[in-house]
């Protein structure tokens, strides 16, 4: 059997869709870690920061497309290092609510700046918000598509 070496528009996509994730984590890693966040930290606080309310870890696994269990581990990194609190929930005993501490919030806010600063610019230089739209568009289909066969 001879195996081919073909590929498909798609699978061009999907590999090109790991290389950008790739490099979003390492510069969001370079770029946050003065304010002792990876980029992993920084987009649980961004998902509290930017909730109305607590939210369970749960909810922001949800959310955010992560395992219950990795944020799990994160808001529990994070708690140590005193960016965020776990409170009571008065709606489910186990589940205990996500809550930005001012530190968590100060390192969220600072982090998010620098991103702007060194990485809003230039990428806003070769997009356009018609390109971010379409893009942002054509992603929703493919994860609701991921996630509509994966459960």
């Amino acid at each position: 059997m001879v195996f081919r070496r073909e590929t498909r528009p798609i699978d061009e996509l999907i590999f090109e869709i790991f290389r950008v994730n790739d490099r979003l984590i390492v510069v969001g890693d370079a770029t946050v870690k003065d304010f002792g966040l990876t980029s992993a930290r920084w987009l649980v606080l961004g998902a509290v920061a930017l909730s109305e309310s607590p939210l369970p870890v749960s909810q922001i696994a949800r959310n955010m497309g992560l395992s219950r269990q990795a944020v799990q581990r994160l808001a529990n990194e994070m708690s140590a290092a005193g960016l965020v609190e776990l409170r009571e929930n008065p709606k489910h005993r186990r589940a205990r609510l996500v809550v930005l501490t001012d530190a968590g919030r100060v390192s969220y806010e600072t982090a998010l700046e620098r991103w702007r600063a060194e990485w809003t610019g230039p990428m806003e230089e070769i997009l356009s918000d018609t390109d971010i739209a379409e893009v942002m568009r054509l992603l929703r289909r493919l994860r609701g598509l991921l996630q509509s066969r994966s459960r």
